[in-house]
């Protein structure tokens, strides 16, 4: 019998996809919570000690295409078992690099491509088993991202503490290898037909829908993912650094980034909920609208309590955005393409995240303070929001008005 959509089973593999972004997730935040160790042992500026992060968003971006279309041709246990060891491999790598250069290629090579697997080509592999709950479903896998943020860099910050960054990359290499492998071979089997899914949640409609070609709408979803993740990048990356720099400690600034990722746990929950009554062009704005307006909390207010509070309140803004891209992806193109395209823009968001990640370390270096990367997050999430809204309006005229707009 063939699989169905929106049954049993198919929780039961959206709890193991979660499962695998959690440990996977690894690979995107211990090098944040890493970064002033490593900077301090080998004597890098902050815009130097921040490029592995930017390594490591890039090695990610290509790796989801790369491993997109592997899961496409060969289905999702390949990629995410060959994930599994390469991390291992990395994080050994960089544990043993005796430099920025070798830890930086270890970090971007070998962990960021590998990570990669662990959520573009699984949050299509989910959207193919939900139809009528496909918003909440891709959120909740989503959120397993976010769990990775807030479990890992308060127990990575212990680690690095207490037996040394290094001590700290080894043990992690160990974890995911006899974690992931096991998770993966649970998938294993047929995914429902993607006829059978859009017949009981067809599209919304298609890019003509829009009056743009596919490669027009395509083209405008990933300037928006690069434009929100250059803004989310910049308190995801720096929050550490940023409350080292005035004087609460890395320990501080770990907490507040498990807070903000905890917090955005319950965004991409709620945001999944409101994706499915609303759709996925709204929704997207409305996050990315409340992302700027925390944002803009971060530059008149820098007291302790006051960053545990904006850390949170980011958390339940941001946590939306990305995974609505999928949603809107599923609502104006065929399920065929979605792991290509789904890819595609969760590319171009972690583009964003390594633009921001590294622009702001540099702005850093250049103004001595963080006040201007801010600013300049501000004004990327504003083009966001801008591309939104204009989808929204195209989506709302009626077809002529649409061909002459």
């Amino acid at each position: 019998m063939h699989p169905v959509v929106d049954s049993r089973e198919a929780w039961q593999r959206l709890v193991i996809g979660v499962a695998l972004s959690t440990i996977g997730g690894v690979g995107m935040w211990s090098v944040v919570v890493a970064l002033p160790a490593v900077q301090a042992e080998f004597g890098v500026a902050r815009g130097g000690a921040s490029l592995p992060y930017t390594l490591t968003m890039i090695g990610f971006g290509f790796g989801s295409i790369a491993m997109g279309k592997l899961s496409d041709r060969h289905g999702v246990v390949l990629p995410v078992v060959a994930s599994a060891i390469v991390l291992c491999l990395g994080y050994f790598a960089a544990a043993a690099a005796p430099g920025i250069g070798t830890y930086t290629a270890a970090q971007g090579l070998l962990i960021g491509v590998a990570a990669s697997a662990t959520f573009a080509p699984l949050m299509a592999y989910v959207s193919l088993w939900f139809a009528r709950r496909r918003g909440i479903a891709i959120a909740v896998f989503a959120s397993g991202n976010y769990v990775a943020g807030a479990f890992w860099p308060p127990i990575v910050a212990h680690f690095i503490a207490t037996s040394g960054w290094r001590a700290t990359y080894v043990g992690i290499g160990v974890f995911v290898l006899v974690t992931m492998i096991p998770l993966a071979l649970y998938l294993r089997g047929p995914v429902p037909h993607s006829d059978a899914a859009d017949s009981l949640a067809p599209p919304v409609g298609t890019p003509a829908t829009l009056g743009l070609t596919p490669r027009s709408l395509q083209t405008l979803l990933l300037i928006a993912g690069v434009a929100c993740c250059v803004a989310m990048s910049m308190p995801q990356v720096h929050l550490v650094a940023y409350c080292s720099d005035l004087g609460y400690g890395p320990a501080r600034g770990a907490e507040m980034l498990s807070l903000m990722l905890a917090c955005g746990i319950v965004s991409r929950l709620v945001f999944g909920v409101v994706c499915d009554r609303i759709g996925g062009l709204r929704t997207l704005i409305i996050s990315s609208a409340l992302q700027g307006v925390s944002l803009l909390f971060f530059l008149p207010f820098d007291g302790l309590v006051s960053l545990y509070v904006i850390s949170a309140l980011f958390g339940l803004a941001q946590g939306g955005i990305v995974p609505t891209y999928a949603i809107i992806i599923r609502e104006y193109f065929p399920a065929r393409e979605a792991g290509v395209r789904v890819s595609a823009v969760i590319t171009a968001t972690l583009f964003g995240m390594a633009l921001g990640g590294y622009g702001s370390g540099v702005i850093f270096d250049v103004t001595g303070s963080y006040k201007a990367a801010f600013v300049n997050g501000l004004l990327w999430n504003a083009l966001n929001v801008s591309i939104a809204f204009f989808l929204l309006r195209r989506s709302l005229l009626p077809r002529r008005a649409r061909a002459l707009a």
